[in-house]
Parts: C-alpha cells; structure tokens; sequence
C-alpha cells in the first residue's frame, strides 16, 4: 500500500457521513490490545486554544525528559501531521504501516459494528503506533467531546480551555449546551484545568464533581501575568498550586496564547514533577504553524487558521495590535458548514482595506462560492481563484508596506502555506 492509497482508504470512509459517538473507537482500541489503558497524559477540549495548549504542554513534557506523543487537529499540509512523536510528525512509510497493521481489525469491527469513520481510523492509528512508543499523551480533542472519538481515552488530566460558540449543528445553540458537550470529557478522578468562565465554568465544575474531579481554575487558583514582545511573542509569568515561574519566554503571537500556555504549565505539574527550567525550555521551543504566523515580508503575510467567529475576533485585535494603522489585505475562505454572515462579520471587525475570497482546492467542494463571499461582503471584496492567485491579487492590493492576512479556514491556510514551503 502506498500512502496515496492509505489515504483513498481513509478519506472513503467520508461517504458514511460523520457519525459520533465513542463505542467503536473503544471497540477498535479493545481489540488492538487496549495499548492506552495506563497511559498518562491529557485530553484537550475547548472552542479555541486547543492546539497551542497542546503544542505548549508537549513541549514542556519532552523538555522534562519524557518521550511525548501529540495527535492534534486538523492537519494543514499532511495526514502525518495528527501523529506526532517527540516533536516531530511520522514518516508516511510509518503511516502507512500502522494502517495495513490495523486494517483486519477495522474490517471486523466494521461487520459487527458499521463502519469506522475517518477520524476513528486516524484516532486508533495515533495509540496503536504511539502507545508502545511514549509515557506522555497530549491528545486535542476533534469536535466537541462527549461524542468525540478522542473521548474513548481515559488519560488522568481533561482540559476544557473555553466554550464559545462553534458547530452549533452538532453540540447546541447556546454556551451551556456547549460545555455539557466539552465537560463530558471529565472521567471519574481526572484532574481538570480550565480557563471557562461564567455559565461553562459552572458546568465543567458541576461535571467535575459527579466524577470526583479536582479542578484548577485560571484566574482563581492558576493565575498568568504576561508582556508582548511584538511579533516575537510574549514574555510571561505563571503560579499556582505548588508552583511558580516567572519571565518565560514564549514565542507565539497573540494576546490569548499566555493564557494557554498558562494552562499548559499547570496541566504539566499535575502529570509530573516539572522543574523550572523545563518549563523554561519547553516553552521557549513551542511553535504552533498557521496561527498569526508570518511566512513572507514586503509585504508581511500572515497566516491565522481561526475559523470560528471568537477565534477570528482574536486574532484580529491581536494583529491590529501589531500592526496599528498600516494596511490590511485579506484573503478569506471558509466551509459551508459555517455561517457565512456570522464569519463575514467577524472579519470586518479586522477593518482590512480590501478582502479577496477564494476557495482551497483541499476543501473538495465544501467550501462557499467565492462568488457569494465577495457578493455578501460588498464594497472592497473581490473573488479570485485559485487560492494561490487569490494570494497575489492581495499581495498586490497591499504594497510592500502593507500586510496580508490569509484566514477563515484551516484548508486555506494549509494551501497557502504549502505553497510557501
């Protein structure tokens, strides 16, 4: 089997349709040996701020000594990507092995069961090649959690970073009913870290004590102090519980990263006895690709992967705070499973001087018309395509004094930056 063909076997399973729920990742897990029962590590929920929690604690885990495995999501360029180990992606050879290895299982399991979705196959193949590999799990959550295939996993530390509104389709139209989703992922005698507030925390806190669950709040017993070093990041100062470190070094960008990085630090203490200088470290090496990352000067572009309208709000009053008053260019792409007025208007709150909408070939015909975007958006919008000449239409827009911000999707931003690369 060739990669190629190990993808074609994976992406078929999108013709079943997403299907949630965790009783055939438990199945498929069972059957593979149960290779993440005694697993310590931490499930990552939350609307925002999944990934570079993740990223963060990783880090600081690897720096402390341990061999660390990291699934996040989405991927920008490679399936490979979801499967990490030690800081660095498998091989496609690697990946695919692990497919070939599981596939009399998923055979199986889909005669007694149905078929496995996509995301269960990637999920099962993430803990059959790294369980044997690691002693740290840091798995960000894919949608939600109380349904998630992710959720199958028992790790000891469940982190809910905040509850905005997102996937409305499937986990509710309100807050509340978001973070009874997300707070699902409590188990009975985790550990919890959260940076919720209001009517989430109150409902992470009410799912943490049916399940005998600890919790750290921010703000309460995990307090962050942090300054903007520009576009080389922060420097920030973090307590709690036990612990104290101050003037870390954390290079991401964005006025919302100390914080989680902030979470990451505390979810570190409660999987090991982290010293300083490993959070030192380990915060210093985080990079988290597609999130307000600069790939290009004169003029700068800027990729942001937020696709929700919280997340683009951020990154937006977070770019803005860089760059004052010099001149925006957007390129702008989104999923149709989003809604485009509510996505439209988050971008006008960056009050970028021209936006140019595209659509990512990567999207395979999910993404909304161009056309629409640009017809919806009025005066300053324009629709061109590829997304690779949609990027030099805005680069042109800009001027070499000026910036472009590719956003809106994760597929988009993935496009671009595999041109870039």
């Amino acid at each position: 089997m060739t990669y190629e063909e190990a993808l074609s076997y994976i992406s078929k399973q999108g013709r079943f349709g997403m299907k949630l729920g965790t009783e055939r990742t438990r199945a498929i897990l069972d059957r593979i040996g149960a290779l993440d029962r005694g697993l310590k590590g931490a499930l990552i929920a939350g609307t925002n701020g999944k990934g570079s929690t993740g990223v963060c604690l990783a880090a600081i885990l690897r720096a402390a000594g341990r061999n660390v495995g990291f699934m996040p999501k989405p991927h920008l360029i490679s399936y490979t990507e979801r499967i990490e180990l030690n800081g660095r992606p498998i091989s496609e050879e690697e990946f695919v092995e692990t497919l070939d290895s599981l596939i009399p299982v998923l055979e199986g399991i889909a005669a007694d069961m149905g078929q496995a979705t996509e995301f269960e196959m990637l999920t099962a193949m993430a803990v059959a090649y790294l369980a044997p590999r690691i002693d740290r799990l840091v798995c960000e959550v894919g949608l939600g959690g109380r349904l998630d295939a992710t959720n199958a996993l028992d790790l000891g530390v469940a982190v809910i970073t905040n509850v905005d509104l997102d996937h409305q389709k499937y986990l509710g139209d309100t807050i509340e009913k978001i973070a009874h989703e997300k707070a699902a992922i409590i188990k009975p005698h985790n550990n919890v870290v959260t940076g919720c507030e209001g009517s989430a925390l109150s409902i992470v806190e009410e799912h943490a004590r049916a399940a005998d669950a600890p919790v750290w709040v921010l703000g309460r017993d995990v307090h962050v102090e942090s300054k903007s070093r520009g576009w080389e990041g922060h420097t920030l100062s973090v307590n709690g519980p036990g612990f104290e470190h101050r003037d870390l070094v954390l290079p991401l960008v964005g006025d919302y990263q100390p914080i989680n990085a902030g979470i990451a630090v505390a979810s570190a203490h409660l999987l090991d006895d982290v010293s300083d200088e490993a959070v030192r470290q380990g915060l210093r090496s985080a990079r988290w690709p597609g999130r307000l990352q600069v790939i290009a000067h004169r003029p700068r572009v800027i990729l942001d992967g937020g696709h929700n309208p919280a997340a683009m709000m951020k990154a937006g009053a977070a770019l803005r705070g860089l760059i004052g008053s010099e001149r925006l260019v957007a390129v702008f792409a989104m999923l149709s499973e989003r809604d485009p007025v509510q996505l439209l208007a988050a971008l006008r709150t960056l009050k970028p001087d021209a936006a140019v909408f595209t659509e990512p070939a990567s999207a395979a015909g999910h993404a909304v018309s161009a056309g629409l975007l640009s017809e919806l958006y009025g005066v300053g919008g324009q629709d061109v395509l590829p997304a690779a000449a949609a990027l030099e239409r805005a680069r042109e827009l800009a001027g070499p004094q000026g910036n472009v911000l590719v956003c809106g999707s994760l597929y988009l931003v993935g496009e671009i930056l595999s041109l870039s690369g």
